[in-house]
This record gives structure tokens, C-alpha cells and sequence, in this order.
């Protein structure tokens, strides 16, 4: 039996399980790939096993960073790449690297660096979910942090000043949405109908700059400018997450969700039913044995161990 795996993540508004573009791409990636992972929502940053967030703990093992998340989740044979060709491969990490490069830091400036947007949406969410006295501290340290990433990437010469910075960021993260639109087309997903590592990256860093009500909104227009992203952002959250585009589940999911239990059940004690009457039949000394071929029910209320994919 597999060890039960709990993933520890900032928690969701505005219609998005998680606030947090890269716990959004681990929930994302462990629903692409089938793997059972218990979410537990952690407000405070000092609390995650690491000191950060998504944490991702299987029995003695504590694993922080997305990269490595994702890894891990492979070993264990949930693998959402397994039927990628090489080429395919090598495009994901292309594409994974352009983003971290042209759109993280842009997506970073957005939360925590814009003076409007930090004031009035981030710092009053993030400090309403953490317990005083840090939540007049962790929003702050955040934002620093933020902003030394950005100036450690974007900083140097021949950018000087915030505003050059700023300028260029934004271009950068206008010229990256606008391949990934081009690159995604009339497609489902960005290799076809089903989602990989790459989906769960680029619906990782697009959604909250998709969904979040900030006053300030230049990327987010221009996003909404690629309805193609915006459906891949709308089909995600309706398909895996069981949201609408408006943030609700889908109109008796819930009641089809707990009839479905109900029948699985049902279905257990029955078939267990019949495994102690075959028993029964089999250990009675009123019925030898016949020469037949026997088949062997099999506990219907088990489930399948799902097929076991090797990592590329």
C-alpha cells in the first residue's frame, strides 16, 4: 500500500484553489496525474515543515520546491509525461524555463510590488489569514523577497532604475503570453487532449494573474486579450477542480459525489457477501470438488491499483 501523502499549500480565493502560483501547479500536476494527495492548507509560512510553501510530506519524507515535488510524484509512478516523446520533453523544460524567466517576475511585481495592488488586495489577504502578531511581519518579508528576486534577474545593466526595470518586465511577460497562446492554438492542452507537467505549470501562473481583482491590472488585461489562455485557465478549474468560471462547484456535483459513495459501499458489503458464501460453498463437506474450472471473484469493492508509468 502506497504511503498517504499530504501536501501543505497557501490557501485559494476568487474561484482558485490556492492564491499561490506554485502550489497551484502541484495541485494541478497531482490531479493531471491521478496522485492521492491529502491538501492541507497551511496561513503561516513558519509552520510548513521547510519554512515555505507547497511542503509535500510522505511518512519521513519532507520535500519542498515544485521541481522536486513533481519529481518525487514520478517515483511513485504518477507520472502525467508518460506518453511524451523526447522532443516533447525537451519543449516542456523550453517552455518551463520561459516561463520562470519572463513571466514569474511580472507575476511577482503584480502581488507584491505594485504599491496598489500590494496595499489594498495582497498584504490585506495574506495578513488576514496569518495569526498576530506575524501577520504584520510575513507580508512584508514577502515582499521583499519578492522584490530582491526580480532586481537579482532583472537589475543589471543596462536596467538601472525600478521604472526601467518595471518596463521591461512587463514586455517580457506581454511577449511570453503571447507565445503561449500561439504555441497552445485551438488545443485542449499544450500537447494534445491530455495535461502534462506543462499544463500544470503555465495553469500555476496564470490563474491568479487570470482570476485575482487587483485595481491594477495591466497583465491581466492583456491576458484577458488571449481568449485561448482563458479558456485553458476556465477548463482546468471546471474539469479537475470541479469549479465554474464564477469559483462554485457545478450544480448537484456534491449530492452525485456522496450517491456515488453510497453505491460503492453497497457494492463492498455485497461482494464481500458473496466472497464468505463461496467460502462457505467451498469448505462444505456436502459438495466435493468437481473437476471445473473455478473462477475466483474477485472483492468488486477494491479498486484497481492504477497502472504503474515509468518516469522518462
Amino acid at each position: 500500500m502506497a504511503a498517504p501523502m499530504e501536501l501543505s499549500c497557501w490557501g485559494g480565493d476568487w474561484g482558485l484553489p490556492s492564491l499561490h502560483p506554485e502550489s497551484l501547479t502541484v495541485m494541478a500536476y497531482a490531479k493531471f496525474s491521478g496522485a492521492p494527495l491529502t491538501v492541507n492548507t497551511i496561513n503561516n509560512l513558519w509552520r510548513a515543515p521547510k519554512g515555505d510553501l507547497p511542503v509535500l510530506v510522505s511518512q519521513d519524507i519532507v520535500i519542498s520546491q515544485p521541481a522536486k515535488i513533481l519529481n518525487f510524484l514520478r517515483r511513485q509512478k504518477y507520472n502525467a509525461d508518460y506518453d511524451l516523446s523526447a522532443k516533447q520533453g525537451a519543449d516542456t523544460l523550453a517552455y518551463i524555463a520561459l516561463l520562470e524567466e519572463k513571466l514569474l517576475p511580472a507575476l511577482l511585481h503584480t502581488f507584491w510590488i505594485e504599491a496598489e495592488n500590494y496595499c489594498s488586495v495582497t498584504k490585506p489577504w495574506f495578513a488576514s489569514r496569518i495569526a498576530f502578531p506575524l501577520s504584520l511581519y510575513l507580508p512584508g518579508k514577502m515582499s521583499r523577497e519578492a522584490l530582491n528576486r526580480i532586481l537579482l534577474t532583472k537589475g543589471g545593466p543596462p536596467l538601472y532604475t525600478l521604472t526601467e526595470v518595471e518596463a521591461q518586465i512587463y514586455r517580457d511577460a506581454k511577449e511570453c503570453l503571447n507565445l503561449l497562446s500561439k504555441r497552445l492554438g485551438t488545443s485542449q492542452f499544450f500537447f494534445g487532449d491530455t495535461p502534462t507537467t506543462l499544463d500544470a505549470f503555465v495553469f500555476g501562473f496564470l490563474a491568479p494573474i487570470y482570476k485575482v481583482c487587483f485595481p491594477r491590472v495591466q497583465l491581466q488585461e492583456h491576458l484577458k486579450q488571449l481568449p485561448n489562455l482563458c479558456r485553458f485557465c476556465d477548463d482546468i478549474l471546471t474539469c479537475y477542480f470541479r469549479l465554474t468560471v464564477s469559483g462554485h462547484s457545478p450544480a448537484g456535483q456534491d449530492t452525485a459525489d456522496a450517491n456515488l459513495q453510497k453505491l460503492t459501499q453497497l457494492v463492498n458489503k455485497e461482494s464481500n457477501l458473496i466472497e464468505k458464501m463461496d467460502d462457505n460453498l467451498r469448505k462444505s463437506p456436502q459438495h466435493p470438488p468437481r473437476k471445473l474450472t473455478t473462477l475466483k471473484l474477485a472483492a468488486g469493492g477494491e479498486e484497481s491499483s492504477p497502472m504503474s508509468r515509468l518516469s522518462p
